[in-house]
């Protein structure tokens, strides 16, 4: 059994690729969401994916890395992995563009990562998914934002620990709880097919070593022995109620920026929650000036769906008058926002408490 918890149409089915033009933009994938618990692990997820939809190339950008706000988070992790794992050999199953693999290999670390997206040429890179095939084997596990994209995740880490023969792991995910609690609607994608809380990870393991929360809340952790996977929760979990007011402050961006149409306005942030926030807000009838982003690999394409075409921060700096409605998407960089922009505008930070 299974319960209803949100549901939204025409979300982008990859919201990170980005485009040449904005014809092409606009006539990108889109497909819907139907957000559900289920009653008996408690698990939440899109009951409306298919992940046959997605399909990762080039043109697909989420590199976080260039800002120092999250390279600190960065930093964290590592020092939680540290904790446990130094000295150890790893696995980073999932390492993506091979960023925070550099990162730990430059610090020591003995670490071989896994991704059949890979489009470096790290020769400790395998470009495969996962399998016992490879014959791979570490002491422990690294898995960061991985786990929201996969269908089964009970299911593919039980693989994995029957590929690894157990071992330890280190989890990394969005929130749900955090969404919730900042009534970040703009956090929910079509890609992120399941959404998790720190109870959720908790009731995945027999023995946890250490959980808890990073970058401001809006990711959870845990460090778990692999071997101790409990395919189902051992007690009842609770039923899940979406807070009221939950899609509440796309309203309040539209008549802040109604209420100043001369006065220019932008949305600082076209990773994920920026892409779906400027859709939204152009379905809801108004539309920003600029979106703003500071990975150079985004800037002068276009965002899917909206077609909005992304500037530089120097661009639109140029162009917003002082004053500006500035949307700032995650309040983790308001001040690293703020200061690079000579504190010239009018900031608001969507997923803050005084902005519901």
């Amino acid at each position: 059994m299974r319960h209803e918890l949100y549901r939204v149409t025409g979300l982008p089915v990859l919201q990170n690729r980005t485009f040449a033009d904005p014809e092409s933009a606009k006539a990108s994938a889109s497909a819907d969401m139907l957000l559900v618990q289920d009653e008996r692990s408690g698990l939440i997820f899109n009951a409306a994916f298919d992940a046959d939809k997605l399909s990762y190339d080039a043109d697909y950008q989420n590199e976080q890395a260039h800002s120092g706000q999250f390279q600190k988070h960065l930093s964290d992790v590592e020092g939680i992995i540290g904790r446990h794992f130094k000295g150890q050999e790893l696995i980073e199953v999932g390492c993506g563009k091979g960023y925070f693999l550099e990162l730990l290999k430059g610090l020591g670390y003995r670490i071989t990562g896994i991704d059949p997206a890979y489009e470096g040429d790290n020769a400790d890179v395998i470009k495969a998914p996962f399998t016992r095939g490879l014959g791979l084997a570490a002491d422990a596990i690294v898995l960061r934002h991985v786990l929201e994209h996969i269908q089964d995740p009970v299911g593919f880490l039980a693989q994995m620990a029957e590929a690894n023969q157990g071992g330890q792991i280190y989890i990394e995910v969005p929130c749900f709880d955090w969404i919730l609690e900042h009534r970040a609607w703009f956090d929910l994608f079509y890609e992120h097919v399941n959404y998790f809380r720190l109870d959720d990870l908790r009731r995945m393991f027999g023995t946890v070593h250490e959980a808890g929360h990073l970058f401001g809340g809006q990711y959870l952790y845990v460090v778990a022995d692999l071997a101790t996977l409990r395919l189902t929760p051992e007690q009842p979990v609770p039923r899940l109620v979406l807070p009221e007011g939950f899609t509440a402050s796309l309203e309040r961006a539209v008549q802040i920026i109604q209420a100043a149409p001369g006065q220019g306005s932008a949305i600082w942030g076209a990773s994920s929650k920026g892409v779906i926030y400027s859709l939204f807000l152009q379905r809801a009838g108004v539309a920003v000036d600029r979106v703003v982003d500071i990975n150079p690999a985004k800037q002068g394409r276009y965002l899917p769906l909206s077609g909005v075409r992304v500037s530089s921060p120097q661009e639109a700096m140029d162009a917003l008058p002082e004053g500006a409605n500035l949307f700032v998407m995650n309040s983790n960089y308001l001040e690293e926002i703020r200061r690079m922009t000579d504190g010239r505008y009018v900031y608001h930070a969507v997923d803050s408490a005084s902005f519901q």
